[in-house]
C-alpha cells in the first residue's frame, strides 16, 4: 500500500502509437528491442501489463500498452489507459508549491508554523523548503502501526484535512530539521494542505486549473473510485505468490498531495514537454526544484534530491528522476535532460514485486547506448564477519526474528515493532541470499558504512548498513539494484 518504496499472466499486446520524427536511426529495430525488453520485464516481474512513453524534445516518440489493464475482464493495456501516479504525482504538486512562490503568497524560507499557527513547538524549523525536500524531520503517517484498523490514520476512514493536520502534529519529529534526510510522504500532505489555505481551493482543483487544462492533460486528475473512469486499469499485488486486487482505501487518503493522481503516458508527454518551457514556471523556479538540497552542514543530502525530484547522472549524463507506488500501481519516470530524452514506465502491480526503473533504465539504454548504467563491481572484502552478519539479518527480518537491541536506539524506535514486520514478508517471498556482494565501504565519524548487492534467485537489491563503534545498527536501508 505504501506510495514509497510474483502468477503466470498471459500478455496480450495493446494499441501501439509511433510518431515520425526526432527518432534515432534504426528505429524500427530500436522498437523491436524495446518490444523485447518490456516483454521479458513483464514475465520476469510477472507484471500484468506496462504502459510505456517515450519522449524526445517533448515531443512523441513511442507509447505502447503492453499485457493486461484488467485480469478479470481480459482487457489489454493501451496507450491511453489510465495508471495511477502514486509519488510521482508529488512533482505536481511541488511546482503548484513553486507557482504560488513566484506569485508571492509563499517564501521557501517561511517556516511552516506561519501558516499553522497552532503547529507544535518541535516544527519552529521547518520551512517550505524542508517540506519540499524531505528534510523537515517529520516521521511518516503510512507506517503500519499508523494505518490499521485503530491506528491514527486507519486506510478505511475518512478524515478531513484539519484532523489529518492535527493528526501530524501529535506525531514525533524523527530528527531535528535539516540535520538529515527521510523520505515521508507526511511532509506533501501538508503541503497539499497548505496549498488550500493559501488559495481556498482544494489542492486537486488547484493543480487541475493551473497545470493539467492549460497543458491539455485532459485525462490527468485525481482519484475517484466512485467516478465512471474510461479505460481505467485495475491494480493488483501478490500475495505469496498469488495475484489480488488492490486493497480499499478511503476517499479522503485516496486523495492526498503526496501521490493521488490517475494518469496516461499521453498526458505525461505535454508534462515533459512543458517541463523544457517556462510555461509554468520560471526557469530559475524550475532549476531550483531540480537542485539537491542541502542540509544544514552544507552537504548535499543523502538521496541527491530536490523538490520532488531525485537528481543524478549516468555515465555524466544528467537525469532527473522519480518513482511512484500506491494500491497496486508503480511507476517511474526519468528525465535525461542532456539527451532531451524522457522515459516512462507505468504498471499495475505493488511495488514488492515490481520495478519500474529497471524497464525505463532499459529503455533508455536501447535508445541511446551512452545511457545505459554502468553495473557497480564489488569491491574487496576484508571485513567478512560484517558480511555475515548482514546476511544473518537479513534472514532474521525474512523469520521474524530480528531482535531489537541490535540496533541504536533511533532505529529500535523506527523500526520496531511494525516497519521491521512488514520488511518480513517480503524479504521471506525472496528467498534466501544466494550472494552477497560489498559494493561500498566508507567511514563517517565514528560510524562504519556497508553497501551491498544481495542476490536472491529472482530478485537483486542494494542493502546499505551503518555500524557504531560498538556493532549497533545505526542505519538499515534497501534500494532497488
Amino acid at each position: 500500500m505504501m506510495r514509497k518504496l510474483a502468477a503466470v499472466v498471459v500478455c496480450v499486446l495493446g494499441a501501439v502509437v509511433v510518431v515520425a520524427g526526432n527518432r534515432l536511426p534504426a528505429a524500427d529495430e530500436a522498437d523491436k528491442r524495446v518490444d523485447a525488453l518490456v516483454g521479458s520485464e513483464l514475465e520476469r516481474q510477472r507484471v500484468p501489463g506496462v504502459e510505456l512513453g517515450v519522449y524526445r524534445d517533448g515531443k512523441l516518440t513511442k507509447a505502447r500498452g503492453y499485457g493486461l489493464a484488467n485480469v478479470e475482464w481480459n482487457a489489454a493495456v493501451t496507450r491511453d489507459t489510465i495508471f495511477q501516479s502514486g509519488s510521482v504525482g508529488k512533482q505536481f504538486t511541488a511546482t503548484a508549491v513553486m507557482m504560488l512562490v513566484e506569485e508571492g503568497k509563499v517564501g521557501l524560507d517561511d517556516p511552516i508554523n506561519k501558516f499553522f499557527p497552532d503547529a507544535p513547538e518541535t516544527w519552529n524549523d521547518i520551512k517550505v523548503h524542508n517540506l519540499l525536500s524531505h528534510t523537515s524531520g517529520l516521521s511518516e503517517y503510512e507506517t503500519g502501526a499508523r494505518t490499521k484498523a485503530g491506528g491514527p490514520f486507519y486506510m478505511r476512514l475518512d478524515y478531513t484535512e484539519d484532523e489529518l493536520y492535527k493528526k501530524i502534529a501529535e506525531m514525533p519529529m524523527d530528527f531535528k530539521t535539516g540535520e538529515d534526510w527521510a523520505y515521508r510522504n507526511t511532509n506533501y500532505v501538508l503541503l497539499g494542505i497548505l496549498i488550500h489555505r493559501l488559495t481556498g481551493k482544494f489542492y486537486g482543483d488547484f493543480l487541475q486549473e493551473r497545470i493539467f487544462k492549460p497543458l491539455g492533460m485532459t485525462r490527468t486528475r485525481i482519484i475517484s473510485e466512485e467516478d465512471i473512469i474510461p479505460r481505467r486499469a485495475a491494480g493488483y499485488r501478490l500475495v505469496k505468490g498469488e495475484l489480488k486486487n488492490q486493497e480499499w482505501v478511503s476517499p479522503s487518503l485516496n486523495s492526498t498531495a503526496d501521490g493521488a493522481l490517475y494518469f496516461t503516458v499521453e498526458d505525461l508527454q505535454k508534462w515533459d514537454a512543458a517541463l523544457y518551457t517556462e510555461k509554468l514556471l520560471q526557469k530559475a523556479s524550475l532549476e531550483r526544484m531540480w537542485t539537491v538540497e542541502k542540509l544544514n552542514n552544507g552537504k548535499p543530502n543523502k538521496a541527491n534530491y530536490g523538490f520532488a525530484w531525485e537528481i543524478d547522472s549516468v555515465n555524466g549524463h544528467r537525469v532527473i528522476a522519480h518513482g511512484g507506488a500506491w494500491q497496486g500501481f508503480t511507476c517511474y519516470i526519468a528525465r535525461y535532460v542532456d539527451d532531451r530524452l524522457t522515459v516512462v514506465a507505468l504498471t499495475n502491480l505493488d511495488s514488492g514485486h515490481s520495478n519500474p526503473k529497471k524497464i525505463v533504465t532499459g529503455v533508455a539504454a536501447i535508445y541511446n547506448s551512452a545511457l545505459t548504467p554502468a553495473q557497480e563491481k564489488p569491491i574487496a572484502d576484508k571485513e567478512p564477519q560484517v558480511a555475515e552478519m548482514v546476511s544473518r539479518l537479513l534472514q532474521d527480518i525474512a523469520d521474524g526474528k530480528a531482535k531489537p537491541e541490535q540496533f541504536t536506539e533511533e532505529q529500535q524506535k523506527r523500526l520496531f515493532p511494525d516497519e521491521i514486520k512488514e520488511l518480513g514478508p517480503a524479504l521471506k517471498e525472496f528467498g534466501e541470499v544466494k550472494t552477497l556482494e560489498l559494493i561500498a565501504r566508507t567511514d563517517e565519524g565514528e560510524r562504519r558504512n556497508y553497501r551491498y548487492r544481495a542476490r536472491y534467485s529472482q530478485m537483486t537489491i542494494m542493502v546499505s548498513v551503518g555500524l557504531t563503534r560498538d556493532g549497533k545498527i545505526a542505519i538499515l536501508d534497501f534500494a532497488e539494484e
